[in-house]
């Protein structure tokens, strides 16, 4: 099957916004992030147009002017409805479960249409989004895509995104990307006992590096915009030494003013215990975190009007790693124990370890026999 560009929904030119411009939905999904949180725990959306609402759906790849995008994204709706009734009993009302337009679902949840169904239509769209994950995995698994070819298309794409960021002002004085080495991964996965094969995340990596402090949130908040939708974000595997919530709450007016509304309490981070790389540095300090990146796989499949295939999914995600720090700091990363060399050093020293446990051979005593 010849290749193609895949389709990609058309989106609304938008500005960088500044961190005094941000409001509550901004401030819940830079959290997210910040902390590596789930959209499961949230209980309600921030939708308040049917405009916010399509630009969402088009950075997942959906385009809604597409009817084979509309019929996937009702099937998911549908398999969703199913098993809360058939799971739970739940009643789901006909507005949730059948709305005229796929963005009323959105809006239901944010309280924008008949506060009611909020609470519903929130549970249907956690349950969407946790079939969403299992179609986008099954069709890599039904279609001949290497992980090349997909790591190309999410690079090519995130290469975009970043220089779309530049020409609007953003300060990004050092991006790159790189795939991790056969021999680095094997590594990784006897290092840390709790990995597999399947949960190794950063085989893609990306490492944005701004001028100053301040120019972290801005430049997330411009990925959740124009790259990564702010439910793909990977849970619990952020790596936050760089920015403390609280503290951001604290600095800006705009956002202290949401405190008590938040999803979570304000102290949450501090009462969580969080994980930190073992192998890092004392003082390394990064924002390192995973996140599925949607990509259309349209040039592997055959055209809408002639797919038979039961099931119609078009789009999978690539899961990447972004590793982002100001100018500052990644010198401060690359000096003394905190370097690269360093940590692969730690790293290996604990492979070695793990792989020898047990295994030494005693030395022969003097006077044993052959």
């Amino acid at each position: 099957m010849s290749k193609s560009l895949p389709h990609q929904p058309p989106m609304p030119d938008l500005p960088v916004r500044r961190v005094e411009e941000m409001g509550l939905k901004e401030l819940e999904r830079i959290r997210l992030i910040l902390r590596g949180g789930s959209v499961i725990e949230w209980r309600r959306m921030h939708y308040t147009t049917w405009d916010e609402v399509d630009r969402f759906l088009r950075l997942s790849q959906i385009d809604p002017t597409r009817p084979h995008d509309e019929e996937w994204v009702r099937t998911v709706l549908s398999d969703a409805v199913e098993y809360l009734r058939k799971t739970f009993d739940y009643r789901v009302a006909e507005a949730v479960a059948h709305p005229n337009m796929i963005h009323d679902l959105f809006l239901l949840a944010s309280g924008q249409i008949d506060k009611k169904y909020r609470k519903i239509a929130c549970i249907v769209l956690k349950v969407m989004h946790v079939i969403q994950h299992i179609e986008s995995r099954d069709l890599l698994f039904k279609i001949a895509v290497s992980e090349a070819e997909l790591s190309q298309m999410v690079t090519d794409r995130v290469l975009a995104v970043m220089e779309e960021g530049r020409q609007k002002g953003l300060p990004i004085v050092e991006f790159s990307d790189s795939i991790k080495t056969r021999e680095s991964t094997i590594t990784k996965l006897i290092a840390k006992r709790d990995s597999t094969a399947a949960v190794v995340y950063d085989r893609t990596r990306f490492r944005v590096i701004v001028k100053d402090r301040e120019d972290i949130i801005p430049t997330l908040y411009f990925l959740t915009q124009r790259l990564l939708p702010f439910n793909f974000l990977v849970p619990a595997q952020t790596e936050n030494t760089l920015i403390r919530f609280k503290d951001l709450v604290k600095q800006f007016p705009n956002f202290k003013r949401y405190a008590r509304q938040l999803h979570l309490d304000l102290d949450y981070e501090e009462r969580e215990l969080g994980s930190r790389n073992t192998f890092s540095g004392s003082t390394y300090k990064i924002l390192n975190f995973v996140a599925d990146v949607p990509i259309r796989l349209d040039a592997f499949l055959p055209p809408p009007e002639d797919d038979d295939r039961p099931r119609k999914a078009r789009i999978t995600l690539a899961t990447c790693e972004f590793q982002i720090a100001d100018e500052k700091t990644a010198v401060e990363n690359e000096r003394g124990e905190n370097n690269h060399e360093a940590y692969k050093d730690r790293q290996r020293a604990v492979v070695l370890k793990r792989l020898s446990t047990g295994l030494v051979v005693p030395k022969k005593r003097r006077g044993d026999g052959a």
